[in-house]
């Protein structure tokens, strides 16, 4: 039995369902985001159609603006909560406040392998997307909340997006190869 033979190929089988699970994670977050929108919209354009034909020669009195705009995005998805301070941009981070006063820093990130929204917080760093070139594998490692890598790799060459918290946000891009 030559049990050396299949060592790599069980090491590449673990690397490569690794990355699978790396990768299904990762996406999680995204794809949980990105689903109520997708969803809502055929919705809206289906809730707000048959009003906009109808309301004129039906109930509505001439006093009145139309009445079918308002009830719409209420029944599609809920309002969002004002914002108390306006989004400014600092060092490259957008950084805007929420309504319990958490500071929260977001920024895009393109790289020749592909590009990645960051979101930090005081202490933690998230990946909001990652979306890979063609040719290109994405994988992320996170070994505690502050500190985030996303490597964009493609056969003899990749690109590292660092993120970590330290007091602020920062941020590394490195590329090897190529």
């Amino acid at each position: 039995m030559r049990l050396r033979g299949w060592v790599p190929v069980l090491g590449w089988c673990a690397a490569t369902l690794a990355s699978i699970g790396v990768a299904t994670v990762a996406l999680q977050p995204v794809l949980r985001t990105a689903t109520p929108d997708l969803a809502s919209a055929p919705l809206d354009r289906a809730a707000a159609a048959p009003p906009a034909v109808t309301t004129p020669s039906a109930v509505s009195p001439p006093a009145s603006p139309s009445p079918s705009p308002s009830p719409s995005p209420s029944r599609s998805r809920p309002s969002p909560s004002p914002t108390p301070t306006p989004a400014t941009v600092v060092d490259g981070w957008t950084v805007t406040t929420g309504d319990d006063g958490q500071t929260t820093y977001t920024r895009s990130f393109r790289v020749g392998g592909g590009q990645a929204v960051i979101r930090m917080t005081p202490g933690r760093v998230q990946l909001v997307t990652a979306t890979p070139n063609p040719g290109f594998t994405v994988d992320t490692v996170q070994n505690e909340p502050g500190n985030l890598a996303i490597q964009f790799t493609e056969p003899n060459h990749y690109f590292v997006i660092h993120a970590v918290w330290q007091g602020k946000p920062v941020a590394q891009v490195s590329e090897v190869g190529g």
